[in-house]
């Protein structure tokens, strides 16, 4: 395998900073890091989040090996699932980021508004 290299289009790095970037992704691990929970659990956890956007982000975490799906033998069965420890390595990366958008919000915001209100001046 040759190095790898993100900034090519054939890379796989890309798939992986894709889920870096998806925002229900990162809520998930993050979430996750506390403790393991069940499926609707996390729904709750997280607004506006659909059934079958959190199925699917589920199944690609845990295809990536990031998160673990645990069927519990109950009626009906319960699903639960945990963060792995590459999962944990993921999470502990992209906290500061999370961190950094909480503590950014209103200079962001702000930064929005100045440039809406100029754009929208100089379209009239």
């Amino acid at each position: 395998m040759k190095t790898p290299n993100a900034y090519s289009a054939a890379c796989p790095t890309r798939q992986i900073l894709d889920r870096v970037g998806d925002k229900w992704a990162v809520l998930i691990l993050l979430l996750l890091r506390e403790e393991p929970l069940r499926f609707n659990q996390l729904r709750r956890a997280i607004e506006g989040i659909s059934q079958k956007m959190l199925s699917q982000v589920l199944k690609s975490l845990e295809r990536d090996g990031l998160v673990k799906r645990r069927a519990i033998a109950t009626v009906p069965v319960t699903v639960e699932y945990s963060i792995t420890p590459l999962g944990r390595t993921l999470a502990a990366a992209i906290d500061p980021l999370r961190d950094w958008a909480e503590r950014n919000l209103k200079e962001v915001l702000a930064a929005q508004r100045r440039y809406d209100a100029q754009h929208h001046a100089n379209a009239a």
